[in-house]
This record gives C-alpha cells, structure tokens and sequence, in this order.
C-alpha cells in the first residue's frame, strides 16, 4: 500500500510541471483572445478607394521573400502605404532585400514621401527545435505578434507562406484583410500554414498558383504563375 502510494505521488508531481505549463498556455490564449476582441477596429467599416491602406508585409527566408518581393514590383505602391516588413527574428538576409525595394522606390517621383518600416518577430519554432520547448517559444511568438500588431493595426496583411505569417494574422484577424499568396513551389498540396489559414478561414483571400490546388481548395483563387 505504501509502494502504491509513493508510486502515485511520484506520478503527480512528474505530471505538474505539464499540468501548470497547459493551464498556462489556456488562460494565456483566453487573455490574448479577449484583448484581440476589446481592441479591433469595429467590423463592417468601408474604406474608400481612393484611401492608402497600412499594410504590413511577412518574409520569409529562401523563396518565400524573392517571390513576395516579385509581388511588390506589381502592387500599387500609393494605395498600399506605409508598409510594415516583418521577418523572423534570425532572418536578415529578407529584410535586406526589402530595403534594396523600398530604396529604388524612393528615387521614385511618383512614390517620392512614401514611408516603409523594417522589423523582426520571434519564431514559433526553430528548424530542428523539439515540441516541448517550442510551447514555450509559441507563446513569445504570439505574445510579440499581439504587441506588434496592436502597435502597427494594419488595414491589409500580405503574406505567402512563411510560418511566421502564423500568429500575426491570427492577431490580426480582428481588424485586417488578410491576403495570402501560396507559394509557386506547391503544386499538388498547401503548406502547413496554408492550410491552416484556409481551413480555419483566417485568410480573407487566398490564392494559388496551380490549377490542380484550385479544384482540391474550392475557395482559393486561381492566379497563375507570380514568378
């Protein structure tokens, strides 16, 4: 009786450092969702076309940036404005080339007095970095997106696949139209953050480069090749 004992409490307080990280991890999530809600722009609101929209931008390291930055060339540059690039915190390489971007656009007169801000956002998780450890960093994540988003309050968000697009627009769901490009290199299936963005319906639109993406994604755009 006394082994069965020992052996039970031995048990609870293995499981109680789990146990306090998820109650944790609830009531974090229940606070930032209830502060997303007290602190979003009143729904429905109509904007003018004629007014520049703040839009805040996500790279991504490898083609996620070289393909965003291709969709840049294309956007027009007075509607979408001041434009917010964020990339992952040990991502620099992205925000450079945004700057090269931004840089040719203002030896631009017809965009001469637009503005563009350059930041970073932690990861949700590293490449190789265990599930354990990665709950903990999830929550900096969100917790930074929260901050930022609150901070910036873009009226669009544009982003093609990177998983760092993650948290801020599930932020920013409350007050941003949210666009999202699938990357060229998806042909037959999304990516992890695509998917998510399309089926928990986060992604106000969302676009695909494949015909064959269309038809499996019924409401994803068909847009042809952006590369």
């Amino acid at each position: 009786m006394g082994k069965n004992s020992r052996f039970c409490f031995s048990n609870l307080s293995s499981n109680l450092p789990i146990t306090c990280l998820i109650t944790f991890t609830t009531i974090f999530l229940l606070r930032v969702l209830n502060v997303i809600y007290r602190t979003g722009k009143p729904l429905g609101k109509r904007v003018s076309p004629q007014w520049p929209l703040s839009t805040l931008i996500v790279l991504g390291s490898g083609g996620h940036t070289a393909e965003m930055i291709n969709l840049l060339l294309v956007l027009r540059k007075e509607r979408f404005t001041p434009r917010f690039y964020i990339a992952a915190a040990t991502d620099n390489m992205s925000l450079q080339k945004a700057r090269v971007v931004e840089d040719s656009l203002a030896d631009s007169s017809e965009t001469k007095g637009l503005s563009a801000e350059f930041m970073q956002i932690y990861r949700s998780r590293e490449v190789g970095q265990s599930y354990v450890t990665s709950v903990w960093t999830t929550l900096v994540a969100i917790a930074h997106a929260l901050w930022l988003m609150i901070k910036i309050r873009p009226q669009v968000v544009l982003c093609n696949g990177p998983g760092t697009c993650i948290p801020l627009c599930v932020v920013g769901i409350r007050w941003s139209s949210i666009f999202y490009v699938e990357s060229i290199a998806r042909v037959k299936r999304l990516s992890l953050s695509g998917l998510l963005l399309y089926k928990l319906r986060i992604a106000d639109q969302f676009f695909v480069q494949w015909p064959q993406l269309q038809r499996q994604y019924p409401r994803a755009h068909y847009v042809g090749c952006l590369m």
